[in-house]
């Protein structure tokens, strides 16, 4: 499913960006986006998490993609019953910057990418929140490409959403809006 929805997107991308806008908008969809663009990787060894100054932020073009993220979703008028973030810095900021709803901070969204072994049991809280809302619920979860990766098997550009839904099993791939 995850490569007819890449090859689609890349051979028709209006259609797909289209048609994904509309996956967007369905009761229970599970939107996961990459934060905006933070030039470099990783963070500084000096990382704080309640200190941004010791943090990779947002780049002003990060700042303008995510507040053209938020502008098309309220557009399309696509709502959230949860605007969930990771606690990083870059990540609250997208989340903020979008103005889509309350952002609330869900720890579990933070990165791992420092500490791998970390990643299955944020995952599996962030799956454990997600089935403990109404199944109707809409979602967007602001967070890292490891998280992002995790929960969909995508790896995301800065500012890609990768929209989900709720399965059986977990997260299923239903489409993707490219970046802004």
């Amino acid at each position: 499913m995850r490569v007819l929805l890449i090859l689609a997107s890349l051979l028709f991308p209006a259609v797909a960006q289209a048609n994904s806008i509309d996956l967007a908008k369905r009761d229970g969809a599970v939107l996961l986006i990459r934060h905006a663009i933070a030039p470099g990787g990783g963070d500084p060894a000096s990382f704080q998490i309640d200190d941004c100054m010791t943090q990779r932020n947002l780049s002003e073009e990060g700042r303008q993609q995510a507040r053209k993220t938020g502008a098309m979703l309220r557009e399309a008028g696509i709502t959230f019953d949860i605007v969930a973030t990771s606690q990083w810095c870059r990540c609250r900021e997208t989340a903020e910057l979008m103005n889509v709803g309350v952002v609330v901070e869900w720890p579990s969204l933070n990165s791992f990418f420092s500490d791998r072994s970390e990643g299955p049991a944020q995952t599996a809280e962030t799956l454990q929140k997600l089935n403990a809302l109404p199944e109707g619920a809409r979602v967007l979860l602001v967070t890292h490409q490891v998280n992002v990766t995790a929960l969909s098997d995508v790896f995301p550009q800065s500012g890609e959403i990768i929209i989900m839904r709720r399965g059986d099993d977990g997260l299923e791939l239903d489409g993707m809006i490219a970046p802004r």
